[in-house]
């Protein structure tokens, strides 16, 4: 995989692709709406051990697929391994995982048939196969992956990002006025790391924390920590990968419950939803082209989604 290219929307524009997915909790009731959680709760992924398949140095805890996921654990010392996920429609999601770490894989084109195959790095950019299993996933509701944390959007109840987000939406807020408050926190503190863009590796994966503490991110980062935020107060969102014209990027989809999902926008202006990409949309206060290019879905196509 070539090192991702990153510029800034007429300047020097963004970084990497990623792609977001919808997704909810557990509770019973209608599948084709998110569930409603009350008091609001920040989901959290469990791999008790109940179904597994493989065995080391990769073992992949299947017992809550229902929810939307499984957990893929890497008990290598050294070499890092990769689960690739083929749904129905025949989109492939690739998730690396370096040794000894843990991943939440969520299954983001939602019920259906996923074949899984899973590997082990050799050297370098050479991996040797370990496994390949076919899963039926049958989900409780299909916004659950996009409310649980994954490998991509990885947040916790103790995170930075989920305490802030429920410290700045209270319980009743409507999800228009809570993606609002928490859209414009995120465009409010985070600057764009142009330093960061000009060296990311092609492995890089978002910090929603260090996106916090920092202040600075690249576009991945600006759509993992929103993404995060909006989970957290129990917003289903996706978190897409693809392109800007031609330059990698990512950005946010979201459902609201009065309107459905929004595709690429997160403004509600009263009559009309705008896009207002987190990363481009927070250098465009003074520059009318970028507004402009947010608002044109053919600068927009999607690869993945997270």
């Amino acid at each position: 995989m070539s090192k991702p290219h990153f510029v800034h929307v007429f300047v020097v524009l963004v970084l990497i692709s990623c792609l977001v997915l919808a997704g909810c909790g557990t509770s019973a009731g209608d599948s084709k709406e998110p569930p409603d959680y009350s008091p609001l709760q920040v989901l959290v992924p469990k791999a008790p051990g109940k179904k597994v398949v493989g065995n080391s140095p990769l073992t992949l805890d299947i017992s809550n697929i229902t929810q939307g996921y499984l957990t893929a654990v890497a008990d290598s010392a050294r070499q890092k391994v990769n689960v690739q996920l083929t749904a129905d429609g025949g989109t492939t999601y690739s998730y690396f995982i370096q040794p000894g770490e843990t991943a939440v894989i969520p299954f983001t084109d939602g019920s259906g048939t996923y074949q899984i195959c899973c590997y082990q790095q050799i050297d370098g950019t050479q991996y040797a196969a370990l496994f390949a299993e076919n899963l039926d996933v049958q989900l409780d509701n299909e916004f659950l992956p996009f409310l649980y944390p994954n490998q991509y959007v990885n947040f916790s109840p103790e995170s930075k990002a989920s305490k802030l987000a429920l410290s700045i939406v209270s319980e009743g807020t409507s999800d228009i006025d809570a993606l609002q408050a928490i859209y414009n926190y995120v465009i409010s503190h985070v600057t764009y790391d142009y330093e960061l863009a000009e060296s990311v590796d092609s492995d890089y994966l978002p910090d929603v924390d260090q996106t916090l503490e920092t202040g600075k991110g690249i576009c991945f980062d600006y759509a993992a920590l929103t993404a995060a935020m909006l989970r957290s107060r129990d917003i289903p969102c996706k978190l897409q990968i693809g392109y800007a014209g031609t330059v990698k990027h990512a950005w946010i989809s979201i459902y609201i419950r009065s309107r459905g999902w929004v595709d690429k926008a997160v403004e509600f202006s009263g009559n009309s939803w705008s896009r207002m990409d987190p990363t481009f949309d927070s250098n465009s206060k003074e520059d009318a082209s970028i507004r402009q290019y947010i608002g044109d879905d053919e600068n927009y196509t999607v690869q993945f989604t997270r």
